[in-house]
C-alpha cells in the first residue's frame, strides 16, 4: 500500500490551540470538566470540524461523539480511533486531544491522498475519561463496552449532589442510557493515539511507542476511626491515633508495591483526609484512597490482598476501627496481535523507529479492548509531564504519530472480514 500522506501540521496545531481556549481556567492551564460550558462549547467546535471533513456525526445519550467516514462496505465492523477532550483542573492541552484531533487529521490526510476505505473508519470522542466530576474514570468507554450498566450510571452523583441523569439531560442528552452500549462486533479494531505521559520515549530518543499492554488500577477507600482528644492531655499509652495508623498503612502500600518483584507494579496513596485536622487535636478519623496498578492482574491483586491484610494488622494492633471499600478492580488489557502488526508495519513504511512498551496510565483503550482488538500508539511528551499546564508535545512528534496512525487505519480498514485470532503471537523481524 503506497500511500503518500501529507499531514497538515500547521492546521493541526492551530486546532489544538483553539480547542485549548475552551477552559474554565486561564491559559496555559486547561480545565474542562464534563458537561460544563467549556466542555459543551468544545464539543460543538469538534462537530463543526467533523462535518467540514465530510464525516457523519452522531452522539449517544451519554455524550460519546462519533464521526464516521463511510467505507465501501459500511455493513462490516468499522475501524475505530479516538480519545477524550475532558481535562482535570489545571491540566495541559495535549492529553487526549492529540488522539481526537490527530485522529481527524489522519482521516483528512487519507482523504487527501485519495484513499478509499473498505471498512468504515470511525473517530470517537469519549465522554469523561477523567474521573473529575463523577469520581470514575473512562465513564464513556466503560458504558460503551458494557463495563458500567445503565443502573450504575443512574446512581452516579457529583460532589454537589447532582445526578448524572440530571446533568446530562440539562446538557441536552436525553435518550435512554440503555442505548449507549455498542452492539456486538461494532468495531473490527480500535487504535488510540496518545501522549506517553511518561519520560521513556524522550529519554531513549525513540520517536514512537507501540503499546503492548495497558495497566489497570485497583482503587481502595480506607476509613480509619480512632479516638480524638486534646493533644496535651491524652497521654501516649492511651492514644488511638487514626493518623498514626494511616501513616503505617501508607508506608505499607509503598513496601508491598516495591516487593512485588516487578517494576511494572506501582501503588499510590494519593488522598488523605484527616479529621479534625488541627495541630492541637489527636486525629480521630482518616480517609485514604489507594491506587494499585500492574499489567499483570494476578500480581496486582496480590498486592491488594497484602494491603488489606496490612490494614487489618495495623488497626488490630492500634485498636482502630476500620472499613475498606474496593472502588474498582479493572482487569489489565493486552494489545491485539493484528493491531500491533498493523502499527509495526506502518512504522516501517513511515521509516520511524519505535519501542514496544506498556502503558502504566490507563486509557479508554483499556475498555475498548473488551469489545474489539485494540492497541495504542504513544508519542513523546517533554519531560514525561502530563496533567500540568506545562504539558507539551512537539508539532513534529504529533505529526509523526498522525502519519503512522493514518497508515495503520488504512491497513485495518482494508483487512479481510475474518482476521487472525486476537491472541496470535506477534513476531517482529529485525
Amino acid at each position: 500500500m503506497a500511500l503518500k500522506l501529507q499531514v497538515n501540521t500547521e492546521r493541526l496545531v492551530r486546532e489544538l490551540e483553539h480547542l485549548a481556549s475552551y477552559s474554565d481556567t486561564p491559559p496555559p492551564a486547561i480545565t474542562r470538566i464534563l458537561f460544563t460550558k467549556p466542555d459543551l462549547e468544545a464539543r460543538a467546535y469538534l462537530k463543526e470540524l467533523f462535518q467540514e471533513a465530510g464525516l457523519k456525526v452522531r452522539e449517544d445519550p451519554l455524550g460519546n461523539l462519533f464521526a464516521r467516514w463511510e467505507g465501501h462496505a459500511p455493513e462490516l465492523p468499522a475501524v475505530g480511533t479516538g480519545s477524550h477532550i475532558d481535562a482535570i483542573p489545571y491540566a495541559g492541552m495535549y492529553d487526549g486531544t492529540v488522539g481526537v484531533l490527530g485522529g481527524l487529521e489522519a482521516i483528512r490526510a487519507l482523504q487527501q491522498a485519495g484513499f478509499k476505505p473498505h471498512r468504515s473508519i470511525e473517530l470517537l470522542v469519549f465522554t469523561a475519561e477523567e474521573p473529575t466530576r463523577f469520581g470514575i474514570g473512562c465513564l464513556g468507554s466503560r458504558a460503551l463496552s458494557g463495563a458500567l450498566s445503565p443502573e450504575a450510571l443512574r446512581a452516579l452523583k457529583d460532589s454537589e449532589g447532582n445526578s448524572l441523569e440530571e446533568v446530562r439531560q440539562k446538557a441536552g442528552y436525553t435518550g435512554p442510557l440503555e442505548e449507549v452500549r455498542l452492539p456486538e462486533n461494532h468495531y473490527a479494531a480500535f487504535v488510540e493515539l496518545h501522549i506517553e505521559q511518561g519520560p521513556v520515549l524522550e529519554q531513549e530518543g525513540v520517536p514512537l511507542g507501540v503499546v503492548t499492554a495497558i495497566a489497570a488500577p485497583a482503587s481502595l477507600r480506607v476509613v480509619l476511626e480512632g479516638e480524638g482528644g486534646h493533644a496535651g492531655t491524652v497521654l501516649m499509652p492511651d492514644r488511638k491515633d487514626a493518623l498514626c495508623a494511616a501513616a503505617e498503612i501508607i508506608l505499607g502500600v509503598e513496601a508491598f508495591a516495591r516487593g512485588s518483584g516487578s517494576i511494572n507494579t506501582v501503588a499510590t496513596t494519593g488522598f488523605c483526609e484527616v479529621h479534625p485536622n488541627a495541630i492541637n487535636s489527636v486525629p480521630s478519623r482518616v480517609r485514604l484512597e489507594i491506587d494499585v496498578r500492574d499489567v499483570e492482574q494476578s500480581r496486582r491483586d496480590q498486592v491488594v490482598r497484602n494491603i488489606l491484610q496490612g490494614v487489618e494488622q495495623v488497626c488490630t494492633r492500634r485498636n482502630i476501627r476500620y472499613s475498606v471499600e474496593i472502588i474498582n478492580m479493572d482487569p489489565p488489557a493486552k494489545s491485539a496481535s493484528e493491531v500491533l502488526r498493523a502499527l509495526v508495519e506502518a512504522c516501517g513504511e513511515a521509516s520511524v523507529r519505535f519501542k514496544l512498551m506498556v502503558s502504566r496510565a490507563y486509557h479508554d483503550a483499556l475498555f475498548m479492548a473488551r469489545i474489539a482488538p485494540t492497541a495504542m500508539l504513544f508519542i513523546p511528551c517533554r519531560g514525561g509531564i502530563s496533567h500540568r499546564p506545562d504539558e507539551y508535545a512537539s508539532p513534529e512528534d504529533i505529526a509523526r504519530g498522525v502519519q503512522v496512525l493514518a497508515l495503520t487505519l488504512a491497513k485495518l480498514s482494508q483487512a479481510e472480514e475474518k482476521g487472525p485470532p486476537k491472541d496470535e503471537p506477534l513476531t517482529l523481524n529485525d
